[in-house]
C-alpha cells in the first residue's frame, strides 16, 4: 500500500480534483478544510457522548446521535462539492448537497423547537459536557459558513453550501439545549456587565 506521506504538499500547495494545484491557504481549501474540521468536531461529540461503560446522564441522547451521524455523511458530501471546481455552475458537476438537505435540517429544527421551552434570555455555551461540545461545534460551523461565503463569492459557484451550514448552526444550538435538558441541567444564562463597572 502506498504511503499517504507523498511530500507533494511540502511546498505549501495541494492537488485539487480537475484543477491542478492550489495554495493551501486558497479560499477553496479554507472552505472545505473548515467543513472537515466541523465534521471532526461532531465526531468528538459522538465519541464523548458514548463513553465505554458509561452510566447515568453523560450519554448523548440517541435522537441527537442519530442526527449527528447523518450530518457527518452530509458534511463529507458538502466538502466534496466545495472541492470540485465549477460545482453548481452551468455544465459543471452537480452538487451532492442541495435544498432538500437544508430542508431536512429545518424539519429537525422545528422538532427541537417544539420539544424545548422557549428561551427568555440569551445563553452562553456551557452546562453539560455534551452541550458545551455542541456549542463549540456550532461556532466551528459558523466559521465554516463564513469561509464558504467568502469562497463562493469569489468562485460564483451555485450550490446550497451556505444555506446548509446556516441551518446546521441553528440545529447545533438547539441540540445543545436539548442535551442540557436531557441531563436535567439548566442552560447557562448570559449576565451582562453593567456599563461603567470596573
Amino acid at each position: 500500500m502506498a504511503s499517504i506521506a507523498t511530500g507533494g504538499g511540502d511546498e505549501g500547495d495541494t492537488g485539487v480534483l480537475g484543477s491542478g494545484r492550489l495554495p493551501k491557504n486558497h479560499s477553496r481549501i479554507e472552505a472545505y478544510g473548515s467543513v472537515d474540521e466541523l465534521n471532526s468536531e461532531i465526531g468528538v461529540i459522538i465519541a464523548a457522548g458514548n463513553p465505554p461503560h458509561a452510566s447515568g446522564g453523560h450519554n448523548l441522547p440517541e435522537s441527537i446521535r442519530t442526527q449527528l451521524e447523518r450530518i457527518q455523511s452530509l458534511l463529507f458530501d458538502l466538502g466534496s462539492d466545495l472541492a470540485q471546481p465549477g460545482c453548481g455552475q452551468e455544465n459543471g458537476p452537480a452538487p451532492r448537497i442541495g435544498s432538500s438537505h437544508a430542508d431536512q435540517l429545518t424539519t429537525w429544527i422545528h422538532e427541537w423547537e417544539a420539544a424545548l421551552p422557549p428561551l427568555k434570555n440569551f445563553i452562553i455555551p456551557g452546562g453539560s459536557l455534551n452541550a458545551a461540545l455542541l456549542h463549540r461545534a456550532r461556532t466551528v460551523c459558523r466559521r465554516a459558513e463564513r469561509k464558504t461565503v467568502r469562497f463562493l463569492n469569489e468562485a460564483a459557484e451555485g450550490h446550497s453550501a451556505v444555506v446548509f451550514l446556516n441551518r446546521l448552526s441553528d440545529l447545533l444550538f438547539l441540540q445543545a439545549r436539548a442535551a442540557n435538558q436531557a441531563e436535567g441541567i439548566q442552560d447557562v444564562p448570559w449576565i451582562a456587565e453593567e456599563s461603567g463597572s470596573d
